[in-house]
Protein backbone atom coordinates (compact mmCIF):
# COMPACT_ATOMS: atom_id res chain seq x y z
CA UNK A 1 0.00 0.00 0.00
CA UNK A 2 1.12 3.59 -0.60
CA UNK A 3 1.06 6.27 2.12
CA UNK A 4 -2.25 7.53 0.71
CA UNK A 5 -3.76 4.09 1.30
CA UNK A 6 -4.05 3.16 -2.37
CA UNK A 7 -2.57 0.03 -3.90
CA UNK A 8 0.15 1.01 -6.40
CA UNK A 9 -0.59 0.26 -10.04
CA UNK A 10 1.72 -2.63 -10.97
CA UNK A 11 0.11 -3.32 -14.33
CA UNK A 12 2.37 -4.23 -17.23
CA UNK A 13 1.41 -4.24 -20.88
CA UNK A 14 2.66 -6.45 -23.74
CA UNK A 15 2.26 -5.25 -27.36
CA UNK A 16 1.83 -8.85 -28.54
CA UNK A 17 -1.39 -9.14 -26.55
CA UNK A 18 -2.99 -6.33 -28.54
CA UNK A 19 -2.13 -8.19 -31.75
CA UNK A 20 -3.15 -11.71 -30.82
CA UNK A 21 -6.08 -11.37 -28.43
CA UNK A 22 -8.82 -11.00 -31.06
CA UNK A 23 -7.69 -14.00 -33.19
CA UNK A 24 -7.30 -16.07 -30.01
CA UNK A 25 -10.76 -15.07 -28.83
CA UNK A 26 -12.23 -16.34 -32.10
CA UNK A 27 -10.47 -19.67 -31.64
CA UNK A 28 -11.28 -20.04 -27.94
CA UNK A 29 -14.93 -19.17 -28.50
CA UNK A 30 -15.19 -22.30 -30.63
CA UNK A 31 -12.90 -24.54 -28.56
CA UNK A 32 -13.76 -23.82 -24.93
CA UNK A 33 -16.95 -24.78 -23.12
CA UNK A 34 -19.58 -22.12 -22.47
CA UNK A 35 -19.04 -22.62 -18.73
CA UNK A 36 -16.15 -24.06 -16.79
CA UNK A 37 -12.73 -23.52 -15.25
CA UNK A 38 -9.75 -22.51 -17.38
CA UNK A 39 -6.14 -22.46 -16.21
CA UNK A 40 -3.78 -20.15 -18.06
CA UNK A 41 -0.11 -21.05 -17.71
CA UNK A 42 2.51 -18.29 -17.97
CA UNK A 43 -0.08 -15.50 -17.97
CA UNK A 44 2.58 -12.80 -18.14
CA UNK A 45 1.11 -9.32 -17.78
CA UNK A 46 -2.40 -10.63 -17.10
CA UNK A 47 -4.04 -8.84 -20.03
CA UNK A 48 -5.28 -12.06 -21.60
CA UNK A 49 -7.11 -13.04 -18.42
CA UNK A 50 -9.05 -9.77 -18.42
CA UNK A 51 -9.80 -9.85 -22.15
CA UNK A 52 -11.09 -13.41 -22.20
CA UNK A 53 -13.10 -13.00 -19.00
CA UNK A 54 -14.87 -9.98 -20.46
CA UNK A 55 -15.73 -11.82 -23.69
CA UNK A 56 -16.29 -15.32 -22.29
CA UNK A 57 -18.08 -14.55 -19.02
CA UNK A 58 -19.20 -18.14 -18.43
CA UNK A 59 -15.61 -19.21 -17.81
CA UNK A 60 -13.65 -18.82 -14.59
CA UNK A 61 -10.19 -17.82 -15.81
CA UNK A 62 -7.37 -18.78 -13.43
CA UNK A 63 -4.19 -16.90 -14.30
CA UNK A 64 -0.76 -18.07 -13.16
CA UNK A 65 2.90 -17.16 -13.47
CA UNK A 66 6.08 -18.14 -11.59
CA UNK A 67 7.40 -14.55 -11.73
CA UNK A 68 6.28 -12.55 -8.65
CA UNK A 69 6.47 -9.23 -10.50
CA UNK A 70 4.20 -10.56 -13.22
CA UNK A 71 1.79 -11.91 -10.61
CA UNK A 72 1.67 -8.36 -9.22
CA UNK A 73 0.82 -7.12 -12.70
CA UNK A 74 -1.93 -9.72 -13.05
CA UNK A 75 -3.38 -8.85 -9.66
CA UNK A 76 -3.31 -5.15 -10.50
CA UNK A 77 -5.10 -5.76 -13.81
CA UNK A 78 -7.75 -7.75 -11.94
CA UNK A 79 -8.28 -4.96 -9.40
CA UNK A 80 -8.46 -2.31 -12.11
CA UNK A 81 -10.96 -4.36 -14.15
CA UNK A 82 -13.35 -5.00 -11.30
CA UNK A 83 -13.91 -8.51 -12.64
CA UNK A 84 -14.41 -11.46 -10.26
CA UNK A 85 -11.22 -13.31 -11.14
CA UNK A 86 -9.32 -15.38 -8.57
CA UNK A 87 -5.81 -14.22 -7.55
CA UNK A 88 -2.99 -15.46 -9.80
CA UNK A 89 -1.28 -18.69 -8.82
CA UNK A 90 2.45 -19.29 -8.52
CA UNK A 91 2.91 -22.25 -10.88
CA UNK A 92 6.26 -23.59 -12.01
CA UNK A 93 5.31 -25.97 -14.81
CA UNK A 94 8.22 -28.30 -13.99
CA UNK A 95 6.94 -28.85 -10.43
CA UNK A 96 5.35 -32.27 -9.79
CA UNK A 97 2.35 -30.68 -8.05
CA UNK A 98 0.33 -27.63 -9.06
CA UNK A 99 -1.82 -25.84 -6.44
CA UNK A 100 -5.26 -26.44 -7.97
CA UNK A 101 -7.80 -29.14 -8.74
CA UNK A 102 -9.33 -30.32 -12.01
CA UNK A 103 -10.08 -27.85 -14.82
CA UNK A 104 -11.95 -27.93 -18.11
CA UNK A 105 -9.13 -26.40 -20.16
CA UNK A 106 -5.48 -25.38 -19.95
CA UNK A 107 -4.22 -22.49 -22.07
CA UNK A 108 -0.60 -21.51 -22.71
CA UNK A 109 0.42 -18.71 -25.07
CA UNK A 110 3.96 -17.90 -26.17
CA UNK A 111 5.84 -19.79 -23.46
CA UNK A 112 7.23 -22.95 -25.02
CA UNK A 113 9.79 -21.24 -27.26
CA UNK A 114 11.17 -18.98 -24.49
CA UNK A 115 11.70 -21.74 -21.94
CA UNK A 116 13.81 -24.91 -21.73
CA UNK A 117 12.39 -28.10 -23.21
CA UNK A 118 11.83 -29.34 -19.66
CA UNK A 119 9.15 -26.66 -19.32
CA UNK A 120 7.25 -28.10 -22.29
CA UNK A 121 7.41 -31.57 -20.78
CA UNK A 122 6.28 -30.21 -17.41
CA UNK A 123 3.42 -28.32 -19.02
CA UNK A 124 2.15 -31.42 -20.81
CA UNK A 125 2.45 -33.56 -17.68
CA UNK A 126 0.66 -30.97 -15.56
CA UNK A 127 -2.14 -30.61 -18.08
CA UNK A 128 -2.64 -34.38 -18.06
CA UNK A 129 -2.83 -34.34 -14.25
CA UNK A 130 -5.33 -31.50 -13.98
CA UNK A 131 -7.58 -31.73 -17.04
CA UNK A 132 -10.95 -33.36 -16.67
CA UNK A 133 -11.63 -36.20 -19.14
CA UNK A 134 -12.37 -34.57 -22.48
CA UNK A 135 -10.74 -31.31 -21.36
CA UNK A 136 -8.62 -29.40 -23.82
CA UNK A 137 -5.06 -28.11 -23.83
CA UNK A 138 -4.47 -25.18 -26.22
CA UNK A 139 -0.93 -24.07 -27.05
CA UNK A 140 -0.36 -20.89 -29.05
CA UNK A 141 2.89 -19.74 -30.62
CA UNK A 142 5.39 -20.45 -33.42
CA UNK A 143 6.25 -24.06 -34.31
CA UNK A 144 8.27 -25.90 -36.91
CA UNK A 145 6.41 -28.38 -39.09
CA UNK A 146 8.16 -31.48 -40.44
CA UNK A 147 11.41 -30.07 -39.07
CA UNK A 148 11.18 -26.81 -41.02
CA UNK A 149 10.19 -23.29 -40.09
CA UNK A 150 6.90 -22.09 -41.53
CA UNK A 151 8.33 -18.70 -42.53
CA UNK A 152 11.77 -17.01 -42.83
CA UNK A 153 10.78 -14.65 -40.01
CA UNK A 154 10.30 -17.64 -37.70
CA UNK A 155 13.75 -18.93 -38.61
CA UNK A 156 15.23 -15.54 -37.74
CA UNK A 157 13.26 -15.50 -34.50
CA UNK A 158 14.54 -18.98 -33.62
CA UNK A 159 18.16 -17.92 -34.17
CA UNK A 160 17.61 -14.87 -31.99
CA UNK A 161 16.12 -16.95 -29.19
CA UNK A 162 18.93 -19.49 -29.25
CA UNK A 163 21.54 -16.71 -29.20
CA UNK A 164 19.97 -15.45 -25.97
CA UNK A 165 19.69 -18.90 -24.40
CA UNK A 166 20.68 -22.17 -26.11
CA UNK A 167 17.86 -23.96 -24.24
CA UNK A 168 15.23 -21.78 -25.93
CA UNK A 169 13.93 -22.09 -29.46
CA UNK A 170 10.97 -22.76 -31.73
CA UNK A 171 9.85 -26.36 -31.14
CA UNK A 172 8.88 -29.10 -33.57
CA UNK A 173 5.11 -29.54 -33.72
CA UNK A 174 5.47 -33.28 -34.26
CA UNK A 175 7.73 -33.72 -31.23
CA UNK A 176 5.33 -31.82 -28.98
CA UNK A 177 2.43 -33.85 -30.34
CA UNK A 178 4.20 -37.15 -29.71
CA UNK A 179 5.09 -36.22 -26.12
CA UNK A 180 1.50 -35.10 -25.52
CA UNK A 181 0.07 -38.36 -26.87
CA UNK A 182 2.24 -40.35 -24.48
CA UNK A 183 0.37 -38.60 -21.65
CA UNK A 184 -3.11 -39.16 -23.02
CA UNK A 185 -3.33 -35.79 -24.78
CA UNK A 186 -4.56 -36.49 -28.29
CA UNK A 187 -4.05 -33.87 -31.00
CA UNK A 188 -7.42 -32.79 -32.42
CA UNK A 189 -6.54 -29.69 -34.42
CA UNK A 190 -3.74 -27.42 -35.64
CA UNK A 191 -5.09 -23.95 -36.38
CA UNK A 192 -3.13 -21.46 -38.46
CA UNK A 193 -2.97 -18.04 -36.84
CA UNK A 194 -1.72 -14.58 -37.92
CA UNK A 195 2.01 -13.79 -37.95
CA UNK A 196 2.96 -17.43 -38.76
CA UNK A 197 1.77 -18.76 -35.41
CA UNK A 198 -0.26 -21.88 -34.69
CA UNK A 199 -2.74 -22.99 -32.06
CA UNK A 200 -2.27 -26.66 -31.17
CA UNK A 201 -5.33 -28.32 -29.66
CA UNK A 202 -5.19 -31.49 -27.57
CA UNK A 203 -7.97 -33.43 -25.83
CA UNK A 204 -7.30 -35.37 -22.66
CA UNK A 205 -8.39 -39.00 -22.87
CA UNK A 206 -7.43 -40.94 -19.72
CA UNK A 207 -5.90 -44.31 -20.41
CA UNK A 208 -4.75 -43.50 -23.93
CA UNK A 209 -2.77 -43.99 -26.05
Amino acid sequence: MTQSGHTPDARRFAPAVQRNRAPLLEVFTNLLPAKGDVLEIASGTGEHAIWFTRHLPGLTWQASDPNPELRQSIASHIIESGLPLPPPLDIDVTAPDWPLGQVDAVICCNMIHIAPWSATLGLLAGAARHLKPGGRLCLYGPYKRAGSHTAPSNADFDRSLRSQNPEWGVRDLETVTEEALNLGLRSTDVIEMPSNNLTLVFEFTPGSP
